[in-house]
């Protein structure tokens, strides 16, 4: 009767045997498990990014408030493929169109026009420094009671300054270190293409940005901006609806639009309304499309690894033959062979698992310095994947040498040189 073997035993002995090998060929092993330690090391590093900037992207967005719509002529998002003609030639938004919202909606608590300017470069000047690609606009004082704008310094100009066309401005917290390097900008002049206006305050960078954005924000009084870009016709519309009233406030706001923009009860509307639900929708679209692409590639350093596991066990296999012979000769089963060659092809991509780890949570320290508004960070779910894998390529590469290994005849193996 044969004695009965301890397989718990066996995998302990099987992973001390593992760890042998990979100590006494320390190149060999770190070759063999390389595109294991690419493909774990690419799963968690850039699950970690995709994690940082969903929760960047997320925070920006849902800081517009859950209760605000921005109103545009087509539907904000990221797309694919060009927009269609009838988007490109749909006819702009109108300041006419944020009155008529303003006085006609009941659930709106606030809305703010946004005028952009006309194609074309537009540049700040002061004392011999300029500043190129500014975000240049003109808004109203609602705009910044609505929660858009956060003061640093001075002051937003006030309806009366919008009524009266007076040439002031608000500008960014980039704008203000690139030009005026410390020193108080308040009532300062300053060219904006030309045209000379009074800084009266500075802005705080915006909640609502993304990771490693500029803040170059330049705002005039909407009046004002119409004087100084008369061609200017494309509008934003940011609307506040009242607490708890956002579904009711984009009812009335397309009711409104629809009849301003004069569309029959059967054509589908041409505007888009925005709401930080829907547009945290459509970021995590794409991002979903970026973590497939990410899981491809992994997948082919990880193929890369697994057939170096197989090729390298396939030689073990080749080198151990005679030891086989006696472990078989001595009672050993085939499924105590299959069972140590198994252990250890799992601890060798264990091994490169880990220290693929290591470099995932590398590259998501180094993004983190290269964009520190980004809170990347190794999510669990990215971890726990790398392992399972990795360990998942060692079974099934090393099947093939431990069945190989397993099928030998004892009488063959004992008498292999």
């Amino acid at each position: 009767m044969k004695p009965k073997i301890n397989n718990s035993a066996l995998i302990a002995a099987g992973i001390g045997l593992a760890l042998a090998a990979i100590r006494g060929h320390k190149l060999r092993s770190f070759l063999t498990v390389l595109g294991v330690i690419i493909g774990t090391g690419t799963i968690i590093g850039v699950g970690s990014i995709l994690t940082g900037f969903d929760g960047a992207v997320t925070n920006a967005i849902k800081s517009f408030g859950t209760d605000t719509v921005i109103v545009l002529k087509w539907q904000a998002g990221i797309k694919f493929g060009r927009r269609s003609r009838e988007e490109w030639m749909r006819k702009p938004l109108t300041f006419e169109n944020a009155m008529a919202i303003r006085e006609r909606c009941r659930n709106v608590a606030g809305v703010s026009p946004y005028l952009f300017p006309a194609r074309g470069i537009h540049k700040a000047h002061y004392k011999g420094n300029d500043v190129m690609q500014l975000n240049l606009g003109g808004t109203d004082e609602k705009y910044a009671q609505g929660g858009n704008v956060e003061m640093m310094m001075g002051r937003f100009f006030t309806d009366f300054e919008n009524v009266h066309h007076v040439p002031v401005v608000v500008i960014g917290q980039d704008i203000y270190k690139s030009l005026f390097a410390g020193v108080d900008p308040l009532g300062k002049e300053l060219q904006v293409d030309g045209h000379s206006y009074q800084v009266i305050g500075v802005m705080n960078r915006p909640a609502n940005s993304f990771p490693g954005q500029q803040d170059n924000r330049v705002l005039l009084p909407y009046h004002t901006m119409r004087k100084l870009e008369p061609a200017a016709v494309e509008h934003m519309i940011v609307v506040a609806a009242l607490p708890g009233k956002l579904s009711q406030a984009i009812d009335e706001v397309r009711g409104v639009l629809r009849q301003e923009r004069r569309l029959k009860y059967n054509e589908p509307d041409n505007f888009g309304l925005n709401t930080a639900d829907q547009m945290i929708e459509d970021f995590r679209q794409v991002t979903s499309v970026t973590a497939l692409v990410m899981i491809v590639l992994s997948s082919i350093g990880l193929l890369v690894g697994g057939i170096g596991v197989m090729n390298i066990m396939l030689v073990s296999v080749t080198e151990r033959t005679k030891e086989i012979g006696v472990r078989k000769a001595i009672g050993a089963r085939r499924m105590d062979i299959i069972i140590q060659f198994l252990t250890e092809a799992v601890v060798l991509t264990f091994a490169g698992g880990m220290l693929g780890m290591c470099l995932g949570w590398l590259i998501s320290k180094l993004a983190q310095l290269a964009f520190p508004s980004m809170p990347t960070s190794v999510p669990l779910w990215a971890a726990a994947l790398g392992l399972i894998v990795s360990v998942g390529v060692g079974l099934f590469f090393g099947l093939w040498p431990a069945t190989k290994a397993a099928r030998l005849d004892p009488v063959e193996a004992l008498r292999y040189e």
